[in-house]
């Protein structure tokens, strides 16, 4: 698949809109219903490589298209509120869990199954990084993820898998050529590694979508900033125009 100068008070001006949308979406992301979303089937095949800040291409997304995807979970604590939020708005994403905490937390990742996302992998142990482990070590903790996550949800997950910090190897991704699975990078980060105010983050999202105006959004569910800011920000894409598309296997 292929798809062929602000100051100091432009800043101030941003994190005080994030602020207000904060405050105005507090129990009101139902008011903002993404009728117009769209499901995208991802064939994968060979070159299955998504996401431009690390790979050439990305998903066919039209203009004010992006896909939502959210790493590192599930957290009970946090991917609660993430999963009301995006329901209430009637919007779908994908999940790239972490093995171990689909296997301490296995009702939450049937919840996220049953509010129709997307289960992908991120490993089992979130190793930093894959490129520090072995050919043999890196596949064992991939597939090791995958069982997890699958055991957990109980039933198969999506062919998706996002490498932790992006470092994917020569060989790793020459076996998910192999196997035809796809490999996701991201194109616009929400840096919610980065501790910030929810409505920081909401500005500088919004920020990088309005320059490049589609794309995989990276998010961490996990992040309790994050958490409070997705009411608040499923409301701004749908006040700007923009649509959520599920992206499925």
């Amino acid at each position: 698949m292929r798809d062929f100068g602000g100051g100091i008070d432009r800043r101030r001006m941003a994190v005080g809109i994030g602020a207000a949308a904060l405050a105005a979406a507090a129990g009101d992301a139902a008011a903002f219903p993404f009728a117009a979303s769209r499901t995208l089937h991802v064939a994968s095949d060979s070159a299955a490589r998504f996401g431009r800040k690390q790979y050439r291409d990305t998903l066919p997304l039209a203009d004010g298209e992006v896909v939502l995807t959210f790493d590192d979970g599930p957290r009970p604590a946090t991917t609660g509120p993430v999963l009301d939020a995006l329901a209430a708005a009637g919007a779908r994403a994908t999940f790239f869990l972490i093995g171990r905490n689909a296997r301490a937390n296995p009702e939450m990742v049937r919840r996220i199954a049953a509010g129709g996302h997307t289960l992908a992998n991120h490993t089992f142990n979130h190793p930093w990084t894959l490129r520090e482990r072995t050919t043999p070590q890196g596949i064992r903790e991939i597939d090791e993820g995958r069982d997890a996550i699958q055991q957990a949800a109980g039933q198969r997950i999506a062919p998706f898998f996002r490498f932790p910090g992006f470092a994917d190897t020569p060989d790793l991704l020459a076996e998910f050529s192999r196997r035809a699975d796809s490999v996701w990078g991201a194109d616009i980060w929400a840096s919610d590694w980065n501790p910030m105010a929810s409505e920081q983050q909401l500005a500088l999202v919004m920020g990088r979508l309005r320059q490049q105006r589609r794309g995989i959004i990276l998010m961490h569910d996990i992040q309790p900033q994050t958490a409070r800011m997705m009411p608040a920000f499923l409301q701004a894409l749908k006040a700007g125009g923009y649509r959520v598309v599920h992206a499925v296997g």
